[in-house]
């Protein structure tokens, strides 16, 4: 199934392009999905925390870029993952690229070939399209929030201090277990790990190299 969507953020192409190289910082705009582990810097794996009513299941699958274009702000990949239990499998071919909205505006364009075997079709059938462009809109809500936090004018100096425990070091910061996604089948969730959850990589280099 080929699927094609694109959202727009209000920020200029080459900031935009920086800031998604960088997986830590938007991280918490992928609902359930999780990097797992980063094998090199054109391969990652990961996981995705699907529940049907009571049940959960996880998904788990690797991505592989297979073309960047630093100029052209454009990449390919490809995506495949399975449910830990066999209930089904996913195969996608992504292209996606970045493209100039105006002065301080950026385009994201994601072109998707979906292929879905076993359960997880059955109950994908007929609803991938439709989810999968409401789960890219939050994506991009989030992330432009994110870009607007990081673009807020820094504290004026004088400002509390961080509280710290009695042994004099800061509390560090809750550690944030990924949620369930609740939904619709396990195959839009496969969709979302490839297009959503692996957006970031799809620009950029493992963060800091």
């Amino acid at each position: 199934m080929l699927i094609e969507d694109s959202f727009t953020v209000r920020t200029p192409v080459d900031r935009l392009w920086a800031f998604i190289q960088d997986v830590e910082r938007i991280a918490p705009c992928m609902p359930g999905a999780e990097l797992t582990e980063v094998v090199d810097d054109r391969t990652w794996k990961g996981k995705v925390l699907v529940k049907f009513g009571p049940v959960q299941m996880s998904f788990s699958g690797t991505v592989v870029m297979e073309e960047r274009d630093d100029v052209a702000h454009r990449a390919k990949l490809s995506a495949k993952g399975a449910e830990q239990r066999g209930k089904g499998v996913a195969n996608a071919k992504v292209e996606s690229w970045l493209e100039s909205a105006g002065d301080d505006g950026t385009t994201v364009h994601i072109r998707s070939d979906i292929t879905i075997t076993g359960a997880a079709a059955q109950m994908s059938r007929g609803l991938l399209p439709e989810v999968s462009k409401l789960l890219t809109k939050q994506f991009a809500g989030c992330l432009e929030s994110k870009l607007n936090e990081e673009a807020a004018p820094a504290p004026m100096a004088g400002a509390a201090p961080i509280e710290t425990s009695d042994a004099g070091e800061a509390d560090p910061p809750p550690r944030v277990v990924p949620k369930p996604v609740g939904g619709l089948g396990l195959g839009l969730r496969a969709l979302w790990a490839t297009i959503a959850g692996f957006l970031s990589r799809l620009f950029g280099r493992r963060a800091g190299s």
